[in-house]
C-alpha cells in the first residue's frame, strides 16, 4: 500500500448504498474509522456492520440530512464517537427528473436541498473544530492536512436534458468546493470535488415493465433509464461501461489521501471519458 489512513477518522454521508457504501469501504479498508450517515436506517446498519466485519472501525447515525438541524447532530456524532473529523466526503444525493416545464418548485428546491444546502450545513457545522484544531496544532508548530471531497456530477459540468433541478445542485458544489478550498486553505484542509459519469447505481437501473421507484421522505420518486438509453451511453462513452460504485471509490480515495496534499480546488471527472 502506497499510503494509509491510520489514525483519521472520516464522515460519509449517503454511505448505506451504491457509491457512498463503496467510499466507506474504501476508506476503512485503508484504516480510517469511519461515520456513516443515511436517511435508510436499515441498509445504514447493514453498512457500517460490513465495516466493522472486515476489521474497521464504524458507527452510524441514521437521519434525514435536509433537516436543518441534523447536520449539526451527524457532526457532533462522529467527534462524540471518534473526537476528531479528518476527513468529509459528502456524497448523499438522489435524483428526482423532469423537463423544466414538468418541474415543481417542491422538486426543484429538494434537489437544491440534498445537493447543495447539506454540504454548506455540514462544512458549516464541522467549521468551528476544523478551525480550532487548526490553530491548536499551528501553535505546536505541527501540519496536520485534513480533506473535503464534494461530489458533483457530468450533468453539473455539462447539463443534462430533464435535470435542471439536478444540474443545478450539482453546479453549485463546484462553486461550494472552489470557495472552500480558498477559505480553508490557512487551516490545512485541500476541498476536491469528483464528478462521477455515469456509475451502476440503483439510479440509473434499466428501466423494465414496471418504473422502479425510491421512497424519499414518504415521497415515491421514479429512478432508472431506458435500456435504449443506456445502450446508447456506453457506446458514447469512450471506454465503452458504464462504472462501479468502486471504481467511483478509487477517485474519492485520491482526494482523501496523502497522494493529494497539495491539490485543492479542483474538480476530477470520473465519467469514463465520456461527457453529456
Amino acid at each position: 500500500m502506497a499510503f494509509t489512513l491510520e489514525g483519521k477518522v472520516a464522515l460519509v454521508t449517503g454511505a448505506a448504498r451504491g457509491i457512498g457504501r463503496a467510499i466507506a469501504h474504501r476508506l476503512a479498508g485503508c484504516g480510517a474509522a469511519v461515520f456513516v450517515n443515511d436517511l435508510d436506517a436499515e441498509p445504514l446498519a447493514a453498512a457500517a456492520q460490513s465495516i466493522r466485519d472486515g476489521g474497521g472501525r464504524a458507527a452510524m447515525l441514521a437521519a434525514d440530512l435536509t433537516d436543518p438541524a441534523t447536520p449539526q447532530l451527524v457532526v457532533d456524532g462522529v467527534l462524540k464517537e471518534f473526537d476528531a473529523i479528518d476527513i468529509i466526503v459528502n456524497n448523499a444525493g438522489y435524483t428526482w427528473d423532469s423537463v423544466i416545464q414538468k418541474t415543481s418548485d417542491e422538486q426543484f428546491q429538494a434537489m437544491l436541498d440534498i445537493h447543495l444546502v447539506v454540504p454548506f450545513r455540514i462544512l458549516r457545522a464541522a467549521s468551528g473544530w476544523i478551525r480550532e484544531t487548526a490553530r491548536r496544532e499551528a501553535a505546536g508548530q505541527t501540519r496536520v492536512t485534513r480533506k473535503v471531497v464534494n461530489i458533483t456530477s457530468i450533468s453539473g459540468t455539462d447539463g443534462n436534458p430533464g435535470q435542471v433541478g439536478y444540474s443545478s445542485g450539482k453546479a453549485g458544489v463546484i462553486g461550494l468546493t472552489r470557495t472552500m478550498a480558498k477559505e480553508w486553505g490557512r487551516y490545512n484542509v485541500t476541498v476536491n470535488a469528483v464528478g462521477f459519469g455515469l456509475i451502476e447505481t440503483r439510479l440509473i437501473q434499466p428501466l423494465t415493465g414496471q418504473d422502479a421507484r425510491i421512497e424519499v421522505k414518504g415521497r415515491e420518486i421514479g429512478v432508472g433509464v431506458q435500456p435504449a438509453l443506456l445502450e446508447a451511453a456506453r457506446q458514447r462513452c469512450p471506454l465503452g461501461r458504464l462504472g462501479t460504485p468502486e471504481e467511483a471509490a478509487g477517485a474519492v480515495l485520491f482526494f482523501c489521501s496523502p497522494l493529494s496534499d497539495y491539490v485543492s480546488g479542483e474538480v476530477l471527472i470520473c465519467g469514463g471519458g465520456m461527457h453529456f
